[in-house]
């Protein structure tokens, strides 16, 4: 405890150093320690080389934002940052519109290298079997699955689709893709990772997918319908395992998972219901505030280290609204972040 509060004063005080150096012009840099908090994605303008990333220390008592420009002599991250994942002692930033995924240190966020082969509209990674695979959707365009070895970022192959390609996780050192987006779109691929072939296509019965994750190895599919919602569980082997029927909630997603239990969106509407539970739940955890928009009030929705966050990116004409829970619905606390917040990462 009294380590954690010595960081925490030693990175306010790195903070103020930063700060009087650029009021004196000074070119010397000041290393800040990233570990042990949250490390918020924010898109940018899209178009424009805006995206950058807030970092928020576990007790959310200190924030900095543009935590790439700063930490790289000013550079700009890119265009429309869609995610980022963390394997060992690197962060893999992928820039959608820029077509690159940009490779950071994960203690100081110093450039370590990037990836551009075969990249085309990319939108989501996943680390398996010592590769990284990389879905890719250029609208009315090409459909893939770039593949890359996770020693040297080298190119190994590509794996076409007729069917939309989206999110993609990992589960017992398989790949699974999901053939759907925007709200369209019953199927999921699994790919195996010892030959980088399809092995398998999953079709859900009932729902449109809105979203997949990895948990525990296995991979769960929300899927919105128009009068119930689905949630579905996939063991590692392709097979769905079990069926969780979200009776009266209409076009559910953000699935995340937390402690056993479920947390997902409808509307404006929160939930969270026990992984064994076989009802529903009849009223929401808590409902977010209106927006300026239906599509910004939750842009962003993520439970991680009993914490839920939610973003209202404020029709990106501001900088995003954060609003973080604790996992009884009450609120905790709430800051700004960058433009059109879209999740946090515990680093």
């Amino acid at each position: 405890m009294k380590l954690n509060k010595f960081l925490h004063l030693l990175f306010a005080f790195t903070l103020l150093l930063g700060i009087v150096s650029c009021t004196n012009d000074s070119t010397e840099e000041q290393e800040i320690f990233y570990g042990n908090g949250f490390l918020i994605a924010n898109e940018g303008k899209y178009g424009t080389p805006s995206a950058d990333v807030t970092f928020v220390t576990s007790d959310l008592t200190l924030k900095q934002d543009d935590v790439f420009s700063l930490n790289n002599g000013g550079a700009k991250l890119g265009d429309v940052l869609q995610m980022m994942t963390i394997s060992g002692d690197k962060i893999y930033l992928l820039l959608n519109n820029s077509n690159k995924i940009q490779i950071v240190n994960r203690s100081n966020f110093r450039a370590s290298g990037t990836i551009t082969a075969e990249l085309n509209s990319p939108r989501y990674m996943a680390f398996a079997n010592n590769n990284l695979y990389v879905t890719n959707d250029k609208y009315q365009g090409a459909k893939y699955v770039s593949i890359y070895k996770g020693s040297d970022y080298s190119f190994i192959k590509k794996i076409t689709f007729t069917d939309p390609v989206e999110r993609i996780v990992e589960a017992q050192n398989n790949i699974f893709v999901q053939n759907a987006s925007f709200g369209y779109g019953n199927k999921i691929t699994m790919i195996n990772t010892s030959t980088n072939d399809i092995q398998s296509t999953i079709t859900l019965p009932n729902g449109n997918i809105n979203k997949i994750i990895s948990n525990n190895q296995n991979v769960y599919a929300i899927a919105g319908g128009t009068a119930d919602s689905y949630i579905y569980q996939i063991s590692s082997a392709g097979n769905i395992t079990k069926t969780t029927t979200l009776t009266g909630i209409t076009d559910a997603k953000n699935l995340e998972i937390w402690n056993g239990k479920y947390y997902f969106t409808s509307g404006k509407n929160v939930y969270t219901m026990d992984m064994n539970a076989t009802a529903a739940p009849t009223s929401p955890l808590f409902t977010v505030a209106n927006s300026v928009d239906p599509y910004s009030a939750l842009y962003g929705f993520t439970v991680v280290n009993n914490l839920i966050f939610t973003s209202d990116s404020n029709g990106f004409a501001k900088g995003s609204t954060i609003v973080v829970y604790n996992t009884t619905g009450s609120i905790v606390k709430t800051f700004s972040a960058g433009l059109g917040s879209n999740g946090v990462y515990l680093n």
